[in-house]
């Protein structure tokens, strides 16, 4: 089965290209029209576009199929592999339990998780884990190549961290960046140790559900999650594109969400008060220079009307999944972008710097 990309989009704008009401601010020849229009051509992106400011939708538009066999358009509850942008909620959930007194950013993982090794667990912090800077081995992909199973099996958390994160330091934690998702098996089994918890349900309980992100899950083994965009690595011919994962994977790129729900989640933790002003600092502090990274994602500085502006840029790109969720400090200006076609994430975050009006980077 063929399908003709430019087909494809034709038909996504007649019966996938939809407004999430009720949004007042859009309406045919919005500023913004043109630059999407293009950015959606010349990329064949499939998915939502949003605009906020100060948390309200001020511009969204659907665009293309969540499902090509059965021709279902991209709906306003269609939710998305966010992949990384899992890190961003994983890590909000810790600085509440860290507001909480259970754990600390600053303590070695040896005093956070009885049981791993004692000489690099002392040197480790959890602060290292959540900005990809441990230096802990990834254990887990090597024995994928034997096990391949191991994507969608669940060996349980604690037989995890034993099997796929407990070798010798591979450098000197915080002397390094190594987007290493064995960093984020170690967080899983922080979390749990200090809730008692499985890991979803504290995440459900800390901070998805006083959020309001109903529409926030994680969708394991090889099932989407209902409602879904379907994933795909091309469209003409139709090829999908699968994405397992077990459930120690959850932390870093387990979860599925929509436009709406990451506007919500952006808008309650930078603007609204969500965590604490020392864990907003947190999330804010560049601890990795050359990666902008803070703690789970990243914070950019741009350049708009000849001055630096600051913003949340939380990305995630997991087989045809791609994500974005920026936010402006200064304005509370949002932008959210969820496509399921595997374009690229360089194109959809220049696309985000243009909608900013930020200069072209270096």
């Amino acid at each position: 089965m063929r399908i003709d990309r430019r087909a494809l989009l034709q038909g996504g704008a007649a019966i996938g290209m939809t407004a999430l009401a009720p949004l007042p601010g859009w309406a045919k020849g919005h500023p913004d029209d043109a630059k999407i229009d293009a950015f959606v051509k010349a990329n064949g992106f499939a998915g939502t576009i949003l605009r906020a400011k100060a948390g309200k939708q001020v511009y969204v538009r659907n665009f293309g199929l969540a499902n090509i066999a059965t021709k279902a358009p991209v709906t306003t509850d269609t939710v998305y592999g966010i992949a990384s942008i899992s890190k961003f909620l994983t890590t909000v959930t810790i600085l509440k339990l860290a507001e909480a007194g259970k754990v600390a950013l600053d303590a070695p993982i040896a005093t956070l998780l009885p049981g791993y090794r004692a000489d690099t667990g002392a040197k480790v912090q959890l602060a290292h884990l959540l900005s990809n800077t441990s230096g802990i081995p990834n254990g887990f992909m090597p024995e994928l190549k034997t096990e391949p199973d191991l994507v969608t099996r669940d060996i349980g958390t604690a037989e995890s961290v034993r099997r796929f994160c407990s070798g010798d330091l591979i450098f000197e934690p915080g002397s390094k960046f190594d987007y290493l998702l064995t960093n984020w098996f170690i967080v899983v089994a922080i979390v749990e140790t200090a809730t008692g918890k499985p890991f979803q349900q504290a995440m459900r309980e800390i901070t998805l559900d006083p959020l309001g992100l109903a529409h926030t899950t994680a969708a394991l083994g090889t099932e989407n999650q209902p409602g879904s965009a379907l994933s795909y690595r091309t469209v003409d011919p139709v090829v999908e594109w699968p994405n397992p994962r077990t459930p120690v994977m959850a932390a870093s790129g387990g979860y599925f969400s929509n436009a709406a729900d990451l506007l919500r989640a952006g808008h309650a933790v930078f603007d609204k008060g969500f965590v604490s002003p020392a864990s907003l600092r947190a999330l804010r502090t560049v601890r990795v220079a050359e990666q902008d990274y803070s703690l789970g994602g990243r914070v950019r500085t741009m350049t708009i009307a000849g001055k630096p502006v600051e913003a949340a840029w939380e990305t995630g790109r997991t087989a045809g999944y791609r994500s974005l969720l920026a936010h402006r400090y200064d304005t509370q200006e949002s932008i959210v972008l969820l496509n399921n076609t595997g374009i690229s994430q360089k194109a959809i975050d220049l696309f985000a710097d243009d909608l900013f009006g930020a200069a072209p980077r270096v």
